[in-house]
């Protein structure tokens, strides 16, 4: 037997990436899309939803406030994770609306 270069063996391995990318470049196409479009919706939303998240965090303290007067003893975990939340929100909420004095 003739031993072969191994050209087909090299086309059908280019042909065959070809085809798998043809699969799923117009999904990463879409999701681009997608998440633009999300983007320009949520950047709209955005004083609405950090008001929500307000709201939420308040919610959050109120429940430890009352979990401690019926006397359940909270988790140190879901306090240190309240107040990231805190952290963060704050830290949205200046980004947005104070200005840098730079």
């Amino acid at each position: 037997m003739k031993q072969g270069t191994g050209i087909s063996a090299s086309v059908g391995a280019i042909l065959s990436s070809l085809a798998s990318l043809s699969c799923c470049l117009p999904l990463a196409f879409a999701a681009a899309l997608g998440a633009g479009t999300a983007s320009a919706l949520f950047t709209t939303l955005r004083p609405w939803l950090l008001g929500f998240s307000v709201v939420l965090i308040g919610f959050g303290f109120w429940q430890q406030r009352r979990a401690t007067q019926c006397a359940v003893k909270g988790r140190v975990v879901g306090q240190v994770l309240l107040w990231a939340a805190v952290v963060v929100v704050l830290g949205m909420i200046r980004e947005r609306y104070v200005k840098c004095r730079c």
